[in-house]
């Protein structure tokens, strides 16, 4: 006789997965797939399993097929340690931003692995964008200007502000400087 040792599905907790992913409340949901908030909510909480016909029209209000429901891992959906090599590169040039993670649908924290070469500058135009930040120099000097302050940070400063605030990065050291940043949400 055949073992079966297939893990079971979480149906609710890979729904409200989803539905958070996709910035949705449980009426938001209800409303875009045509199945009451109420059955939303229980199946979320595991205190029922939907039937095909109603799984199938919430997930349809998240654009996400039955098959690809199914597909998914759980340890993809739950990814929590990343080796080197996995971090993603989003910038380039003078500035290097290695990012934790490929996919931050779903994640309220984005965490960047930077490295500045010396005299490289996040540019003569000031950043901001709707997030809070904060980062720890690991090595290296870099010049932060937050709206009308300035200070040079040395390896073990840090800083934490509101990202709203025009603010600019330079690395005024002869080494290159390396830091280790987070932004809520993810905006940079």
């Amino acid at each position: 006789m055949a073992q079966n040792n297939a893990q079971p599905v979480e149906i609710g907790a890979r729904l409200r997965r989803l539905r958070k992913a996709a910035g949705l409340s449980q009426r938001e949901l209800a409303v875009k797939s045509g199945v009451t908030n109420a059955m939303i909510s229980l199946i979320e909480s595991n205190r029922t399993n939907p039937s095909v016909g109603t799984l199938k029209g919430v997930l349809d209000g998240l654009g996400v097929s039955l098959a690809d429901f199914f597909a998914m891992t759980a340890e993809a959906e739950q990814k929590v340690f990343f080796i080197a090599d996995e971090l993603v590169e989003i910038g380039g040039g003078r500035i290097s931003y290695r990012q934790v993670g490929a996919d931050l649908r779903g994640r309220t924290l984005q965490i960047l692995h930077e490295r500045m070469k010396p005299g490289a500058d996040t540019g003569k135009a000031m950043l901001r964008h709707d997030a809070q930040e904060g980062g720890v120099v690991l090595k290296g000097r870099v010049e932060l200007t937050v709206g009308t302050q300035k200070r040079v940070l040395r390896a073990g400063d840090a800083y934490s502000f509101d990202s709203r605030i025009p603010h600019r990065f330079r690395n005024v050291g002869e080494d290159e400087c390396e830091i280790v940043s987070a932004c809520t949400p993810p905006s940079f």
